[in-house]
C-alpha cells in the first residue's frame, strides 16, 4: 500500500511566508528595545533651584592681571675708534713757472664818467624825486595857488578838467623844462605851468648813491566852484 502526502499538510509551501513574519516581528523587537527608556520613580526635582546654584557656581570674581613687563631697551653697541694717528705730508709747490704775456693780470681801469652820462635825464631811478614836505604839501600849495589864479576866460567858458604837466628835477632840487603834455585850453595850461615853476625846490632823484636829473609828470586839476 503506497502513502500519500496531503496537500493541506504540506508545510513547505508556507515556510517562506513564516520565515518573513518572524523577520519582520524580530526587527520590530529589536527596534522598539532601542527607542524604549526606562525612567526611575523619585521625588520631581526643581529646576529653578538648579539654575540658581548653577547661577551661583559659575559666578568667579575678575582676576587683576599683571601689567606686562616693559620692553626691553636693546642698548647701542659702543665701538671704540682709535684716535686718528698724525699723517704728515709734504707738499711741494712748484714755483719755477714761466708766466706768459696772456696770464699776466690785467690792470683794472675805472672809467669815469662821460660828460652824456652826467647830463642824461632819467626816467626811473632808483629812489624817485619828491617835493619838500612830500607830495601832498606839494598839490596843497598848487590848490592855494590855483583858488586865486583860475583863468576868467575858462570860468567863463565854464571850462574844466586836468592839465598834465610835464618838468625835469635838477640835482640841486629846482624845477625846469616845465610844460603841459595835455592841456585843456582857455589859459588853464599857462596857469599850471606858471605854478609849477614857482614851486619851492624837490629833494632830487638818486641813481647808485648819486643824485641825478629826472622827469616826473604830474597831473593838475582845475575845478570850478
Amino acid at each position: 500500500m503506497e502513502l500519500k502526502k496531503n496537500p493541506k499538510a504540506d508545510i513547505n509551501k508556507k515556510s517562506t511566508l513564516f520565515l518573513n513574519i518572524g523577520l519582520v516581528v524580530s526587527i520590530s523587537l529589536v527596534f522598539f528595545a532601542f527607542e524604549y527608556k526606562f525612567y526611575d520613580e523619585g521625588p520631581a526635582m526643581d529646576l529653578g533651584q538648579v539654575n540658581d546654584d548653577m547661577e551661583e557656581i559659575m559666578e568667579i570674581p575678575p582676576t587683576e592681571q599683571p601689567p606686562p613687563p616693559p620692553p626691553k631697551v636693546k642698548l647701542p653697541e659702543i665701538i671704540e675708534i682709535p684716535d686718528e694717528e698724525e699723517i704728515e705730508e709734504e707738499i711741494e709747490l712748484d714755483l719755477d713757472m714761466d708766466m706768459t704775456e696772456d696770464d699776466a693780470i690785467e690792470d683794472m681801469v675805472f672809467e669815469e664818467e662821460t660828460e652824456e652820462e652826467v647830463d642824461k635825464v632819467f626816467q626811473i631811478v632808483e629812489q624817485q624825486a619828491e617835493p619838500a614836505g612830500g607830495i601832498q604839501a606839494f598839490y596843497d600849495y598848487v590848490a592855494n595857488q590855483l583858488s586865486d589864479k583860475y583863468p576868467r576866460q575858462a570860468q567863463r567858458m565854464g571850462i574844466e578838467g586836468v592839465v598834465y604837466v610835464q618838468f625835469v628835477i635838477e640835482k640841486d632840487g629846482s624845477l625846469t623844462d616845465v610844460t603841459a603834455v595835455k592841456g585843456i585850453g582857455g589859459g588853464c595850461d599857462e596857469v599850471a605851468v606858471e605854478v609849477v615853476k614857482n614851486s619851492p625846490k624837490w629833494t632830487p632823484g638818486r641813481q647808485r648813491g648819486r643824485a641825478v636829473r629826472s622827469q616826473r609828470v604830474i597831473p593838475i586839476r582845475f575845478v570850478l566852484n
